[in-house]
């Protein structure tokens, strides 16, 4: 039986698939990381260093040096070693000469020299073994090519020794609860459960400053500097199993390795928040695209898509970061946008609903029988409405009833009360009562308290409790609004799709040999005929074009096609048609298509006399359309690809109704990403028109997330209309951009953040008695189908599985299972198909530790199909899989008396190490 380890709050459920047995082990129980707990050991020497080194430690009143050694000799139980050639002692402190010559092995050493001093000093480090690395040292590549050249030596010498390395140009780290200060602030922050990592030194210093006089604590402050190696991934992967850190601040200038970013983003918001302060919401780069798509999706955009998609929370000022920070990890976050605001000051109540609509919120809509509970208890002239004023005179009793009143409303997801110092209320005694009431809903409530010393007594009962209270209207509706949007992001992250008839493998090689023949020839701009062969291989609807040179040519494929047709010039040199008149619609007869042929050809001479003209292209006219939106996709500098939904034609770039999202796409996503346009709303029907229909676009999107998946060759892509006309959607042109600077790519996907369905790992199969089934990758879509073999297991082996900790299989835990990140676990199921119907018979698993060295690999046989040598080959399969990613060792925890799985591990040559408590690990090297 092979096992891993599955995380249930402060349960920790080991969970052995084989035999469906699980064992319960609580935090903190030792050898626990033995049971395959994912860790960072290499981080570890930085983060918790038993013995550290500074090199450049300095008598110097004021000197960096001397800051540093400072705070470093706080720690009383790390072992401080001073390097310095020139000085025997530093504040009483022996020195030594060099890193060579400290008598024991040093976890950590802290480089504050010159920056031409560093890579010699690095180099030392690497030599005396030094796995940890913080370089303080500044003028790198901000000063010019010789700084970067200094970085580049840098990075030669962490390639040969392997350290780990923060900085340079970085202020150090702190960690509070284990009185670790490896920096040369003076700032000594209290233990809490916020890390705070900054990219920016200075804007990290300040930010700090401003926490700590608030007593804000933290678990980390971690400046980053250059990130020349550890990065935003890095300390995210890090943080995720540290039980001292409930939530993540990041102040990003940029993003470092965005692939592994999001990778380690998406493992860790779905346990706990993310909060993003990013700066640089306005750009330029958008001058110089070539389709609509370019030029409307900006780097800002990008970067809220890339948060969206992951979980992550992003706010728009520094004060935020904290606001969200504190409640973002509460388990009563909003279901919707619908709020009640409850107070005993009508301007107060004003001012929270003009932030609320400002902010993209909305007042909740009373119920009828709300209204009526609310008349039977307020005084004859409250608001009768939403906000709900209970007046200044308003009592304990008053306050509480409307409260409760509210939450009860369908309609109402969380409740805003605010408090004047006025009529009889005591202050303190309401909020005990709101304590009270928070603790009977799962709705939010959050709480303003207007004025100075008369409230501090009531703030402090409900920090004391946990409720988000705050000095104005303001801030509590961004603080909703941001526990609404962090909600709705895990729910994208839960949600499970339904299957799509899509092709998942459309033909697309002869299209790869085409782009390489453009190349050749030195053209990157396809005509639309072109572009719509791509979109006929990937199976989206469109009207296909004929070109022609002649307008005798026109007449014979418009009398093929039939009336009515359009007539669209055809160039390369003519990025927008329709700017210069470029495309004629509604012609119904023959005589009418020659007068339009003739004058299309004098206007486009007359508008864009350089223009080379191919031809024009003849198509069938459609007849009346409906709504046209845009479908698109752009390269991005960090996140490679990314596609656009919105609201289209010739105005598209000035209406600007448009959501971005990254690939690939599923169902669930492709709704989301239409979701959140208008457009969305009026494709639902507007004015007489027909909706759209839903599932077909939902189908394009998944199709052409598809096509931008299989060709990084892709700069740019537009389908600009995508025309409804009675519902069903048409692609009336399009248009793709050759990426000149693609080269032939080292690794799949290059062009992709988020890893696609690996197709190259799906194979047909038999089983020993000649059952055919299909080993695949698991897919979100695959929950019903991994849900039907869970439960139904034998009775007795559901029980040896769960036992008491596990009652039902929920929701949460079958979407942990089918909705996996490929770069860092991969699950290969066996899928039997018995007439239409599909199921799952077997499931092997394996996760990868955060440093890719290792994975914990696990197996699962439904009890109708053991001993058919299913769980041998599923085995072998993330074996290869695991050499495919580098891994040094794949292992895996059985229990000893499951000899039958130990004979299976032996025979494909697993080493067997048995252990306490009837368990044995088998593990095998792979490198």
């Amino acid at each position: 039986m092979v096992s891993f380890v599955l995380d249930f709050g402060d349960t920790i459920v080991n969970y052995a698939p084989e035999r469906n047995l699980c064992t319960i082990i609580k935090y903190g129980v030792p050898g626990i990381t033995e049971l395959g707990r994912l860790t960072m050991g290499e981080l570890t020497k930085i983060f918790n260093p038993e013995t550290i080194a500074l090199i450049g430690a300095s008598q110097h009143e004021g000197s960096v040096g001397r800051a540093i050694l400072e705070n470093l000799l706080l720690s009383k139980d790390r072992k401080i070693y001073p390097v310095n050639p020139r000085r025997d002692t530093v504040l009483g402190v022996k020195v030594y000469p060099r890193i060579e010559d400290i008598p024991e092995p040093v976890d950590l050493a802290v480089i504050a020299t010159p920056a031409q001093t560093v890579p010699e000093v690095l180099t030392e480090c690497g030599k005396a073994a030094v796995e940890g690395v913080i370089i303080i040292s500044a003028g790198f590549k901000e000063t010019g090519e010789a700084g970067k050249r200094l970085e580049d030596q840098i990075r030669e010498v962490r390639k040969t020794y392997g350290m780990r390395i923060v900085g340079p140009n970085c202020l150090g780290i702190i960690r509070p609860a284990i009185g670790l200060n490896a920096s040369f602030l003076k700032a000594s922050p209290e233990p809490g459960k916020i890390a705070f990592i900054s990219q920016s030194g200075a804007l990290g210093t300040a930010i700090l400053d401003w926490a700590i006089n608030t007593h804000i604590g933290f678990s980390l402050f971690a400046s980053l500097g250059s990130m020349i190696d550890t990065d935003f991934g890095d300390l995210i992967d890090f943080l995720g199993d540290d039980p001292d850190t409930k939530s993540i601040m990041l102040y990003i200038e940029g993003i470092g390795n965005a692939k592994k970013f999001m990778s380690a983003a998406r493992g860790f918001a779905r346990n706990k928040p993310i909060i993003v302060l990013k700066p640089g919401r306005f750009t330029e780069s958008a001058r110089a695209a070539l389709s609509h798509t370019g030029a409307m999706a900006g780097d800002d955009e990008v970067y809220d898509a890339a948060f969206n998609r992951v979980g992550v929370v992003r706010v728009r000022e520094i004060s935020d970061l904290f606001n969200a920070a504190e409640v973002l990890h509460s388990k009563n976050l909003p279901r919707g946008r619908g709020i009640a605001v409850i107070t005993n000051a009508g301007g107060a109540a004003v001012i929270a609903t003009d932030s609320l609509i400002e902010l993209g919120g909305r007042l909740a809509t009373l119920s009828e029988e709300s209204l009526n509970a609310l008349n039977g208890h307020l005084p004859q002239y409250w608001s009768k409405g939403n906000p709900v004023d209970v007046l200044g005179d308003a009592g304990i009793d008053r306050y509480a009833r409307a409260i409760r009143i509210c939450l009860n409303d369908p309609d109402v997801h969380g409740v805003v009360v605010i408090y004047t110092p006025q009529g009889a209320t005591e202050s303190d005694e309401l909020a005990r009562a709101i304590a009270a009431i928070t603790k009977e809903t799962s709705k939010p409530i959050i709480t303003v308290w207007m004025g100075g010393g008369k409230v501090e007594g009531a703030r402090e009962i409900f920090h004391q409790h946990n409720i988000p209270t705050y000095g104005t209207p303001e801030e509590a509706m961004k603080t909703y609004l941001y526990m609404y949007s962090y909600g709705r992001n895990l729910q994208l992250l839960y949600e499970t799709p339904n299957e799509l008839p899509v092709d998942q493998a459309p033909p697309k090689h002869n299209l790869k040999v085409f782009i390489a023949e453009l190349r050749k020839a030195g053209r990157f701009i396809l005509t639309e005929e072109e572009s719509k062969r791509f979109l006929a291989n990937y199976g989206i609807p469109m009207v296909r074009p004929q070109l022609t040179e002649y307008a005798d040519d026109a007449l014979r494929i418009a009398g093929s096609i039939g009336y009515p047709v359009v007539l669209k010039i055809v160039s390369t040199d003519i990025s927008h048609k329709s700017d210069i008149g470029g495309v004629v619609t509604g012609i119904y007869s023959d005589d009418q298509l020659q007068r339009e042929y003739e004058d299309l050809i004098k206007r486009v001479h007359e508008k864009a006399p350089e223009a080379r003209i191919t031809g024009v292209s003849v198509q069938k006219d459609i007849g009346r359309i409906d709504y046209e939106l845009i479908l698109g996709a752009k390269k991005d500098n960090d996140f490679g690809s990314v596609i656009i939904f919105g609201m289209g034609g010739t105005e598209a770039e000035i209406l600007r109704d448009f959501s971005t999202g990254l690939p690939p796409l599923n169902q669930t996503l492709a709704r989301r990403l239409m979701e959140e346009t208008k457009a969305y709303r009026m494709i639902q029907g507007y004015r007489g028109r027909p909706p759209a229909d839903m599932k077909q676009l939902e189908q394009i999107l998944v199709s052409f997330s598809n096509l931008i998946v299989d060709f990084p060759e892709i700069a740019e892509m537009d389908i600009n209309p995508l025309a409804i006309s009675d519902g069903k959607a048409y692609a009336l042109d399009a248009r793709i951009v050759i990426d000149q600077e693609a080269l032939e790519p080292a690794f799949p996907y290059p062009h992709l953040v988020i890893s696609p369905y690996p197709m190259r790992h799906v194979t047909p199969w038999r089983l020993s008695d000649g059952t055919e089934v299909l080993l695949r990758p698991v897919r979100p879509e695959d929950e019903p189908l991994e849900k039907e073999m869970l439960t139904g297991l034998s009775e007795e082996a559901l029980r040896g599985r769960f036992f008491q900790v596990i009652k039902k299989i929920t929701h949460e835990m079958l979407i942990r299972f089918c909705n996996i990140d490929y770069d860092r676990e991969m699950a290969i199921v066996a899928e039997l198909r018995e007439g239409e119907r599909k199921r799952l018979i077997g499931i092997g698993r394996l996760i990868i530790e955060p440093d890719f060295r290792k994975g914990e690999f696990a197996v699962v046989i439904h009890d109708d199909f053991q001993g058919k040598g299913l769980g041998y080959k599923l085995v072998d399969m993330l074996i290869g899989i695991a050499q495919e990613k580098g891994l040094k060792e794949v292992y895996g925890i059985v229990l000893t008396d499951n000899t039958r799985m130990l004979k299976l591990c032996k025979r494909l040559g697993f080493h067997i190490t048995h252990l306490p408590d009837g368990i044995s690990r088998v593990n095998l090297a792979l490198r």
